[in-house]
């Protein structure tokens, strides 16, 4: 009989090759080939009407439940326009910078484009555009949502976001393998029924967010999410011309919420999303007093050997924790794990296995798998040149190794060996 080493190898090589892990969309396939185009003359009223129409969405005040993400989303084309003059690329303006204007109190009468677009503007040469890993790095480092594909006489393509890229996700292993804990985001900025939404403007523009989460108190003063406002309400709003001074949150918030679990699967996350046309989900726990957002960004970070570190993080973080439980209960000491990694994020709340009868075995099986992690993502990390079908291979072997720590620690595990 094989040993328990060859054993896990032979399993791993298995899910490997027999039921992948990651199965990364080809950008190609991403790519929005009809994107709005407007002249750099365009006035910005024009603009802001442009992009809500193009998001397909009718409707009537004072019922405003289909505004926000609740509406669908048919194209990339809704979040963004590029400004172009013959055939050559100026800027970009987004729902982002509609927010920033709003909150600066622009008046938006008689201004054009030209006067706020986004400019120099990042792009991909579409020689370059072999797979997502290209456009989720420069993503990450310019902290952008929009990266126009340009041919090789800089002449546009057409446009990729993070939504686009989520649209084509192909059923993958790898995201029902994830938790919404690990990619969330726990800083949730709020705000309460009454707050206007020129001040929810603010807040986005002040906390670099794209919403703000409406609360109400209960009768044992938690705040509880009841509503969610987006940029793309923002610009929707515009578009009615809504005082946005004295609207309250409560008339225009889409209500109610689905609520996510950390516990849920990004597989879930990824199927609500897809089922109610957002971008994003509130995640709430502890009887709704903890909140946590999960966005299409977050489900992207799957296939980024960047964005992994914090998985690892959150998982060494859990080794320790363990350890620490597995001591007090009186088992065998054993020597903590060093910490390895830089801003550990904070203990999760939602943990569960049989810690009593946690091993030393047990505890240096982890040690071991950790450190081999870390190791395959700085190499990853230092070879961005990889094939997608290597990189693919080596990601896989990586979250192999996830899974199988997430089955030592949450697994009843083995009685310590006197």
């Amino acid at each position: 009989m094989p040993n328990s080493q060859q054993q896990t190898t032979n399993n791993k090589q298995q899910m490997t090759n027999d039921n992948p892990l990651i199965h990364a969309p080809a950008l190609e396939d991403a790519i929005d080939f009809h994107p709005l185009i407007v002249a750099p003359e365009t006035l910005l009223v024009e603009v802001i009407a442009l992009i809500s129409q193009a998001r397909g969405s009718s409707c009537s005040l004072p019922n405003l439940d289909s505004l926000s993400d609740a509406a669908p989303i048919t194209s990339t084309r809704s979040s963004c326009v590029l400004v172009m003059q013959d055939e050559r690329l100026l800027g970009i303006f987004t729902e982002r910078d509609i927010v920033k204007l709003t909150a600066n109190g622009t008046n938006f009468s008689g201004v054009k484009v030209r006067e706020v677009m986004i400019h120099p503007i990042v792009t991909l040469p579409q020689a370059a555009a072999q797979d997502i890993f290209a456009a989720l790095f420069l993503f990450r480092r310019y902290r952008i949502r929009h990266l126009p594909i340009v041919d090789d006489y800089g002449k546009l393509v057409g446009i990729v976001s993070p939504e686009s890229i989520r649209r084509v996700l192909r059923p993958a292993n790898l995201l029902k393998l994830r938790r919404v804990s690990e990619v969330m985001s726990r800083e949730v900025v709020h705000a309460p029924l009454t707050a206007s939404v020129l001040s929810l403007a603010q807040l986005m523009t002040q906390q670099r967010v794209s919403c703000v989460v409406i609360t109400e108190e209960d009768e044992k003063e938690r705040l509880l999410p009841v509503g969610i406002v987006t940029e793309r309400d923002i610009v929707q709003f515009q578009s009615l011309q809504l005082n946005l001074f004295t609207t309250e949150a409560q008339v225009v918030m889409s209500t109610p919420l689905f609520i996510l679990s950390p516990e849920d699967s990004l597989w879930t996350a990824h199927q609500e999303m897809q089922q109610r046309h957002v971008r994003r989900l509130v995640v709430s726990w502890n009887w709704g007093q903890r909140l946590g957002i999960v966005t299409q960004t977050s489900l992207l970070r799957v296939f980024d050997p960047m964005e992994m570190y914090g998985i690892v993080e959150t998982l060494q973080q859990t080794v320790q924790q363990l350890e620490v439980e597995r001591l007090q209960n009186g088992n065998v000491p054993s020597k903590p794990l060093e910490p390895q990694c830089v801003n550990s994020p904070p203990k999760l709340e939602v943990i569960s296995g049989n810690y009593n009868q946690w091993t030393d075995t047990t505890h240096q099986q982890l040690s071991t798998l950790l450190s081999t992690i870390q190791i395959s993502l700085v190499n990853l990390v230092k070879e961005p040149n990889l094939s997608l079908e290597l990189r693919q291979s080596r990601l896989n072997a990586v979250l192999a190794d996830i899974q199988q720590m997430r089955s030592l620690m949450q697994s009843p595990l083995q009685k310590s060996v006197n």
